[in-house]
């Protein structure tokens, strides 16, 4: 793991975090779940995401989004059995992905999937856990 640079100050921002995304067997039944609990919008337009049957998000009145992905043989977690640990990923925004690419490898991170193509990236943090770099 690469420490962070030295000095006065706080180390450069990379990202910003767009949403939590969570893993589930149907997408739009745990986001009206949500919506229930939290209030807010299923499904708003959003120039980050396509909206359709995998996957669903939630706009909250406080500002985070939710957002809720299928899973194909969904199997949910058993707290707090770690032979099914919690599911889910970070989305991060960036302004570019090559840039946020070599920040987040050289901070420890590693490719899990780049295909080119797509506006998004995903890695693994130091200890495994998945997350996406998003452009925007």
């Amino acid at each position: 793991m690469v420490a962070p640079p030295a000095g006065p100050g706080p180390a450069p921002v990379t990202a910003e975090l767009q949403c939590v995304v969570l893993d589930c067997p149907d997408p739009h039944r745990l986001a009206a779940f949500y919506a229930e609990l939290l209030g807010g919008e299923v499904d708003r337009p959003d120039r980050r995401w396509a909206l359709g049957a995998g996957w669903a998000t939630l706009h909250t009145p406080s500002g985070l989004v939710l957002a809720f992905q299928r899973v194909a043989e969904y199997e949910p977690p058993r707290w707090p059995q770690p032979s099914r640990p919690q599911q889910f990923h970070l989305d991060f925004g960036v302004p570019d992905l090559d840039v946020a690419r070599e920040q987040v490898l050289s901070r420890g991170a590693t490719v899990l999937d780049d295909s080119a193509g797509r506006g998004w990236h995903v890695y693994a943090d130091p200890a495994g856990h998945p997350f996406c770099l998003v452009g925007h």
